[in-house]
């Protein structure tokens, strides 16, 4: 066999090699979904074979001629928060379904996969379905080293779709994902990584819902609307304006430090915000047939919460936003 035919025997080993590993991931699909015409893809990609770490995702093909259509990647924040799980990304927010009671799933009106082939990414490791087989790695973790795995990730992820290394990739996520890259974290330090080492990502742009930019301001807002939505009494309002503002509540609570005049606003709203009430959704209803609440999921993390008090005071920033 010449040499010519040996190279095209690799060049079609190699693909059918990546076409296998494609192959594995396709979900037939999911517990009661509806049928539809749109790809879907789940499993691992390994990002570290020393320490056996592995990252999860969930791939969404356009509805309609993905071969024409960006690749969109989805990061929930928190940190610690699931972009794959019900309440988060894919199954809340701008995925093709959402669960309706029991074990059935709906396609919902709205989804990014409309207009783009949408993959959502567990990150860090220990969120949702990724996973260290190390398990001391978990105390390592930190936005570096997660930007590093997504980095990684996307690189081995185009090993297995390899028709998408070319496409136009837009990097997206909300909250905590938005850090600013002083501060570092998931999507503006993952899009700082790609453009630094030179590699062929056709990266056409980031995007950021709600991101959390700054400590000392973005959170000025919160007393406002607690008073606007009488949650709390006009002298308690008056102390977050004149005494502590929940910024500065923000700053305090994760630096594991509270200072007296701060504690003294914490007491006044943990006495006046019932524990029922979600404060990210003030008017949901908590009083489900079930007996059980759809909105306190984040109630008890919240750092206004009234459990604030009982965190120990080496809670780290990861558990205090997760």
């Amino acid at each position: 066999m010449g040499a010519l035919s040996w190279i095209i025997m690799v060049v079609i080993s190699a693909t059918f090699m990546q076409i296998c590993r494609a192959v594995d991931d396709k979900l037939l699909s999911l517990p009661g979904q509806p049928r539809v015409s749109f790809q879907q893809y789940a499993g691992y990609v390994t990002v570290d074979e020393n320490q056996d770490r592995a990252l999860f995702y969930y791939f969404v093909e356009a509805e309609s001629d993905p071969a024409s259509k960006p690749l969109v990647l989805w990061l929930n924040g928190g940190p610690g928060c699931s972009s794959v799980g019900a309440g988060a990304g894919a199954f809340s927010e701008n995925g093709p379904f959402r669960p309706s009671g029991g074990e059935s799933l709906v396609r919902k009106d709205y989804k990014w996969s409309r207009e783009a082939n949408v993959m959502y990414l567990e990150s860090p490791a220990g969120v949702g379905f990724f996973y260290s087989a190390n398990q001391s790695f978990y105390n390592l973790e930190n936005d570096t080293i997660t930007a590093q795995d997504n980095f990684v990730f996307l690189q081995n992820w185009f090993l297995k779709f390899p028709e998408y290394k070319n496409r136009d990739l837009f990097i997206t996520g909300e909250s905590y994902a938005g850090v600013d890259l002083e501060l570092c974290s998931l999507v503006p330090q993952l899009a700082y990584l790609i453009v630094k080492s030179g590699l062929k990502f056709n990266l056409k742009g980031v995007a950021l819902g709600n991101p959390l930019l700054e400590f000392s301001t973005d959170f000025n807002s919160e007393g406002d609307f607690y008073w606007s939505h009488g949650l709390i009494s006009n002298p308690t309002y008056e102390l977050l304006s004149a005494v502590c503002n929940t910024s500065q509540l923000w700053r305090e609570r994760l630096g594991a430090s509270l200072s007296a005049s701060c504690l003294e606003v914490v007491d006044q709203l943990n006495a006046e915000i019932p524990d029922v009430i979600d404060t990210y959704y003030v008017t949901g209803n908590v009083c489900l047939s079930s007996g059980e609440s759809e909105t306190l999921l984040g109630v008890h993390n919240h750092p206004l919460s009234p459990r604030f008090q009982s965190f120990s005071s080496d809670q780290s920033l990861h558990d205090a936003l997760s």
